[in-house]
């Protein structure tokens, strides 16, 4: 028994990283036109304080993603990023008033075989953003991801966050997603028929969406066939 619980470990130990990890962003929520802001982009498990190293085991295999900010009219801008110890690190100025989007999105990592897990062959994809507010005239933010999961937050007077998820520009109804703060800290929350959201913000702290999707699609990336898509997105407040 006490080997069987030792073996049980290690598989979960070997599979977290994959699953349990995601990509999100960072930024000032409020900036001011003309003035350089910087992102932040990490990899690692936010609520457990797991932080990637840019050139540790993990982090590599996610780095192929591009980041861009949108304007509230759709225009959009590529950010070039530098790597740190543990993030990457990107600076982006508004011309503009308005409600900015920062976008991050990754369809480029290699297939992935956990059929020794039980899980399958499977390719991942990856999107996150975060928003930058640039005077006092909100609108939605503005993330369209056509080929996985988006999360837009929609914009409202009350002081309650409302947030839409979307798949491949859809809504994905009747969802589970998790919500989560630091120390631990989580909450399930389940997308109505048109995939909003709404909840309140009890502290005044950082807020983590996590939204998944398994994709039941084969296919083949890079040579490599794969069974399904796991598709993953986050959100930070």
């Amino acid at each position: 028994m006490k080997q069987l619980i030792l073996t049980l470990a290690f598989v979960l130990t070997a599979v977290t990283p994959t699953f349990a990890h995601y990509l999100w962003i960072e930024t000032n929520a409020e900036g001011k036109k003309g003035k350089a802001q910087e992102v932040h982009v990490f990899y690692g498990e936010y609520t457990n304080g797991v932080l990637e190293r840019v050139e540790g085991e993990y982090f590599p295999a996610v780095k192929a993603f591009t980041l861009w900010a949108v304007d509230a009219k759709g225009n959009k801008t590529k950010l070039d990023v530098t790597p740190k110890t543990d993030r990457y690190v990107a600076s982006f100025t508004p011309k503009s008033d308005g409600t900015y989007t920062i976008v991050l999105d990754n369809d480029d990592i290699e297939v992935i075989d956990y059929s020794e897990y039980d899980f399958g062959i499977f390719k991942t994809h990856y999107n996150a953003s975060a928003v930058i507010q640039v005077g006092s005239e909100t609108t939605n933010t503005n993330n369209i991801n056509d080929s996985g999961i988006s999360v837009i937050e929609v914009a409202n007077d009350s002081e309650d966050v409302k947030l839409q998820v979307l798949f491949k520009g859809q809504p994905l109804g009747e969802t589970e997603v998790d919500l989560f703060i630091a120390d631990n800290w989580s909450k399930k929350l389940t997308t109505d028929a048109e995939g909003y959201i709404t909840f309140k913000r009890p502290w005044k702290t950082k807020y983590i969406l996590e939204a998944i999707k398994k994709e039941e699609v084969p296919g083949k990336f890079k040579g490599k066939d794969y069974e399904f898509i796991w598709h993953c997105a986050t959100y930070c407040i």
